[in-house]
């Protein structure tokens, strides 16, 4: 299911996690050129304190936090059970991979567009309960921005496409698409139906994926995205039939994690190396709803204007059910991964939010470089 690290990957650690300490030049440790804070002109006092935070109980559960500033890895923290090589359970932060992986499949003309009829992909389903002109109408556009006329919301336990409702099922894939649509459904004037947070939807993503590409479409990312970008151990969480569950439960390591979100920053750049065009990693990060009054959203992609020392900055971001965040801050310069068990708890986003507002964000310069562009 998953592949191992490479031997030496625990002295590559080690040897980052002395240089962080020292404050050494940077140098290469493994996959990430490291460097303290302070060559890079970051301020190490607020990292300083986040273990205290931590201890005080601010963030509980937390297992990691990386920050990126112009593609040195400057922080790395790991608290209670985490660790480089633990594969991190960043729970619907599998939902913003899925929408990247939507990206590569029209990329290479296997999927027409974001305009295309889901459905259409779907034809080897049919014929499919609850079928209507409505449902037909569904586009991937509609999916990836959590606006499609299915009858589904995760923040609504009574609602027909309830995720738990889904997990209770066999075949995912059969009952999504048999799903019902909502009952007065309407588009406003730019053409988008109402939010609503629908997981389900991801997953009838993976499946369009699957079958436009006619590659299962695990392997479809792990060959597009995870090879390129040199990330060698993962797993997958699937349906008891084995479908490959893309709307969430995707395990991978911190630094890896780090990686997609240094790509993003890098207008879909690896090391020089184009992997995401960057054309959709703008659509991908536009707001394309207004999720609530605090948080837009793009495909499968969170937007949040974080208060930094710098005043108001907008953030794009990977989030997972236990306050798990994977942050692109294209206006410092800087991405920031932070992963949490805190399933389930009230407040658990907020104290995410506050971590990074309190000791992350305090620490970067108001004014970065610029990082290469290859």
């Amino acid at each position: 299911m998953f592949s191992r690290l490479k031997t030496g990957a625990a002295l590559a650690a080690m040897t980052a996690a002395m240089l962080l300490a020292s404050g050494a030049r940077p140098e290469p440790a493994g996959e990430w050129l490291v460097a303290s804070p302070a060559s890079v002109g970051a301020d190490p006092a607020p990292l300083a304190r986040l273990a205290e935070g931590y201890e005080r109980g601010e963030f509980p559960k937390t297992t990691s936090v990386l920050v990126i500033y112009q593609g040195k890895l400057i922080f790395e923290r790991y608290f209670g059970d985490g660790g480089v090589d633990v594969l991190n359970n960043t729970r619907s932060a599998t939902k913003s991979i899925t929408a990247l992986a939507v990206g590569q499949a029209i990329g290479e003309h296997a999927i027409a567009s974001v305009d295309a009829p889901a459905f259409s992909y779907l034809a080897d389903m049919a014929p499919f309960a609850n079928d209507s002109a409505l449902k037909q109408a569904i586009t991937v556009e509609d999916l990836l921005t959590m606006s499609s006329a299915l009858a589904c919301d995760d923040n609504v336990d009574a609602s027909t496409g309830n995720e738990d409702r889904m997990h209770e099922q066999t075949d995912w894939t059969r009952w999504a698409v048999d799903l019902p649509t909502t009952p007065n459904y309407r588009r406003d004037a730019a053409g988008r139906g109402p939010f609503a947070y629908c997981t389900t939807g991801a997953v009838l993503l993976g499946q369009i994926v699957q079958r436009a590409t006619r590659t299962p479409v695990d392997r479809f990312v792990e060959s597009r995205l995870f090879a390129p970008l040199g990330i060698s151990k993962w797993e997958w969480s699937h349906s008891p039939k084995g479908e490959v569950m893309t709307g969430g439960g995707l395990l991978l390591r911190s630094r890896d994690l780090a990686k997609l979100a240094w790509m993003l920053v890098d207008d879909g750049r690896w090391n020089g190396r184009p992997i995401v065009s960057p054309d959709w990693i703008r659509a991908a990060m536009t707001a394309h709803r207004q999720a609530n009054p605090q948080q837009g959203y793009g495909y499968l992609f969170w937007q949040r204007v974080y208060a930094t020392p710098c005043g108001a900055r907008t953030g794009w971001y990977m989030a997972g059910n236990g306050g798990n965040a994977i942050v692109v801050l294209k206006e410092l310069d800087a991405a920031v991964v932070v992963t949490r068990e805190n399933y389930n708890t009230h407040g658990m986003h907020q104290q995410t939010v506050d971590l990074l507002e309190r000791y992350v964000l305090p620490a970067l310069p108001c004014r970065a470089a610029g990082h290469a562009k290859g």
